[in-house]
């Protein structure tokens, strides 16, 4: 897989962060996302072009079984939704970040009258292998029908307070999805009672304590609880 994030800055923060989500489907593991600053009347211009135009770039990447992998979230504010999603209704990508300061965990899945949502979880200090507890967790949430993006800008109004980790071997790692598609079935039924050497099932619970920002900084969310379970890999070239 490659990087969940991979953009220039351009008409500053909020140009960086739309090009930081069109990259979200050719990814998986990243650094954090530049900052989103509220910016003058000429960059959100362009930031609206830009957004107007974005790739529906989906999470292609593999998630465990059905049943295995979930994502749950409760958000209210400018959106109100309850997230619900298990299984094949996921998609999703895991893995480290480049410069080894974290674990990045990215979710997408299709939740009701919200439409397509991806929530990206970018957890600090996490290491491969390791089981965690109060971990500051970088959290951005795209709604692509809406075409709305909401980030908290860094690590502080969000914690993972659980994290476990568990080996899974191929034979539980892969998991077709809508999106997914027979590529993945056909990559896994070769091995598919081998261990997956650095393949793990991450399950984490957290919460956050302050809103996270729209890219104009006027719309607001809070994501009060969260839970997920998901696949990260740690090779992968």
């Amino acid at each position: 897989m490659g990087k969940l994030y991979r953009g220039t800055i351009v008409a500053g923060g909020l140009a960086a962060a739309l090009v930081a989500v069109a990259a979200l489907g050719t990814a998986a593991r990243a650094a954090d996302p530049p900052r989103v600053q509220p910016s003058s009347a000429p960059a959100q211009a362009q930031g609206s072009s830009l957004l107007s135009g974005l790739p529906p770039a989906a999470l292609g990447g593999r998630c465990l079984r059905s049943g295995g992998a979930f994502l749950r979230a409760r958000i209210r504010g400018a959106v109100r939704l309850d997230v619900d999603l298990r299984g094949r209704e996921l998609t999703c990508e895991g893995g480290p970040r480049l410069d080894g300061s974290g674990i990045r965990m990215g979710f997408e899945g299709r939740a009701g009258s919200a439409g397509r949502v991806r929530m990206i979880f970018g957890i600090d200090h996490a290491k491969e292998g390791r089981a965690g507890r109060e971990l500051p967790t970088n959290l951005t949430v795209f709604f692509e029908d809406r075409k709305l993006l909401f980030a908290t800008q860094g690590g502080d109004n969000c914690t993972v307070d659980r994290l476990t980790q568990e080996p899974v071997s191929s034979s539980r790692a892969a998991t077709s999805s809508p999106r997914a598609g027979a590529n993945v079935r056909a990559q896994a039924a070769p091995q598919a009672h081998s261990a997956s050497a650095g393949t793990y099932r991450i399950v984490a619970h957290g919460f956050c304590i302050a809103p996270a920002n729209d890219l104009s900084g006027r719309q607001r969310i809070l994501v009060t609880t969260f839970d997920f379970a998901g696949r990260a890999d740690f090779n992968a070239p």
